[in-house]
């Protein structure tokens, strides 16, 4: 159900316009690529490609029992953190960070691109497994840095078998119990964030958790909660 290649514009895209011609993409199965050469994160910004990284897409299709599309992302992001636990040495610990971020010591791992088309929605997903890129706006890390780099084709492999459970336990049994695993696995309340899109003044607040929906809960300075249902959220 892995579908490897050595090259492509994005796997996203690819899987867009599969979807897009009715050709179909099996819930399960992943497109992962070598290298690519237009992929995107979030806001369009360019996503780094280092050789030895995992870089994949998969489709979600939406069925009429489904829990909301857009609590997918926390799915996604407990199937990332449970892939990577055993790369990472105590007491060092993998943070989630909303919605899908995973970072280590404050910088960041890994990031999914979730992108809606019709009743599916196409999941990619980047992790440093070798190199990690350069920016001059966040610190980023690679498992690298606590041994030897994963092998790319196992870590697709479990990548996908975990995501395989996360789904199963969604559908099965709704948010509340996911909202509860992810903040087990997220940075603790209280943690400064700064919240806007680049070029915005940020509001700046600390983590109180996250709304039944799966909406991160922000607690502002003069005590009031705010919910965020979509941002840049930053550590502060």
């Amino acid at each position: 159900m892995i579908q490897f290649i050595p090259e492509t514009g994005s796997t996203n895209a690819d899987l867009a316009a599969r979807l897009a011609a009715g050709e179909g993409w099996a819930e399960g199965r992943w497109l992962v690529v070598d290298r690519q050469n237009a992929g995107k994160g979030r806001q369009g910004r360019a996503w780094f490609d280092g050789s030895g990284n995992f870089m994949g897409s998969t489709v979600v299709h939406l069925g009429p029992g489904d829990p909301p599309a857009p609590s997918l992302a926390l799915v996604v992001g407990l199937a990332v953190i449970e892939t990577i636990a055993d790369f990472v040495p105590p007491p060092r610990r993998a943070l989630l960070k909303w919605p899908n971020d995973v970072m280590i010591d404050g910088a960041k791992l890994s990031g999914v691109l979730l992108e809606s088309s019709g009743r599916s929605v196409i999941v990619g997903v980047g992790v440093n497994l070798a190199a990690a890129p350069d920016l001059p706006d966040r610190a980023t890390i690679a498992l690298s840095a606590f041994g030897p780099a994963p092998d790319r084709d196992l870590f697709a492999r479990n990548l996908a078998g975990n995501l395989a459970t996360e789904l199963g336990r969604w559908r099965s049994y709704g948010l509340a119990p996911l909202i509860a695993r992810w903040l087990a696995a997220a940075h603790p309340p209280g943690t400064p964030l700064r919240v806007g899109e680049p070029g915005e003044t940020p509001t700046k607040g600390t983590f109180a958790g996250l709304a039944d929906d799966g909406a991160l809960q922000l607690r502002l300075p003069d005590g009031t909660t705010r919910t965020i249902h979509a941002g840049e959220i930053r550590l502060a």
